[in-house]
C-alpha cells in the first residue's frame, strides 16, 4: 500500500495499454543511473506492462529487441540499454526485506535504473529519492489505468515529470 504521506506530484488517467506504453517510453527518456521507480498496484494493474514497455523502448533506441519477461519467479532481471544497466525486480514473493540484500538490489539502487514491483516489500530499504507510480484500474473501463506519481523527494522529479506528454 502506498504511503499516503508521500507528496503527490501528478495524477493522470491512461485510456489503454498503448497509452501506458507511451507514458513508459516518455518517462524512460528522463531516467538516469541511480533512478528508482516503485511500481505499486494490485495484481493486473499494469506494473509489468509499464516496466516491459520502458525497457523495450530504451532497447529499441539501439535497434535491439529483447523479450522482457516478468521477474515474478526469478525476482530480478537485468538489461543493458544506452550504456545503462536496468534492473527489473518483482518482490511479490519476498517475505523479509533482508532478502533484498541477497539479490544485490540495494547496490543497484546507486548504479542502475531500477524498476521495482511490489516495493512495499522493501520496508526501510527503499531510498527516499524513489519515484512512486501507483497504478490503479479504473472502474467500468477495463483497459484504463489511473497513475499517481509521488515521491518523498519531489524536487528530484518535478521537472522531469513536467516534461512528460502522456497519452
Amino acid at each position: 500500500m502506498p504511503n499516503t504521506a508521500r507528496p503527490i506530484l501528478s495524477k493522470i488517467t491512461l485510456p489503454s495499454p498503448e497509452a501506458t506504453a507511451r507514458l513508459a517510453a516518455h518517462l524512460s527518456e528522463q531516467l538516469e543511473p541511480g533512478d528508482i521507480l516503485c511500481l505499486d498496484g494490485d495484481l493486473g494493474a499494469g506494473k509489468t506492462h509499464f516496466a516491459r514497455s520502458l525497457i523495450q523502448h530504451l532497447q529499441a533506441a539501439e535497434g535491439r529487441v529483447e523479450d522482457v519477461p516478468s521477474p515474478t519467479f526469478t525476482l530480478v532481471q537485468t538489461y543493458e540499454a544506452a550504456g545503462q544497466e536496468i534492473w527489473h525486480a518483482d518482490l511479490y514473493r519476498l517475505s523479509d526485506p533482508q532478502e533484498v540484500d541477497e539479490l544485490g538490489l540495494t547496490d543497484a539502487f546507486d548504479t542502475a535504473i531500477c524498476l521495482v514491483e511490489w516495493p512495499d516489500r522493501l520496508g526501510d530499504e527503499m531510498p527516499a529519492r524513489a519515484l512512486w507510480l501507483s497504478l490503479r484500474m479504473v472502474p467500468g473501463q477495463d483497459d484504463a489505468r489511473s497513475v499517481t506519481f509521488s515521491s518523498d523527494r519531489p524536487e528530484l522529479w518535478a521537472d522531469r515529470l513536467s516534461a512528460l506528454v502522456p497519452a
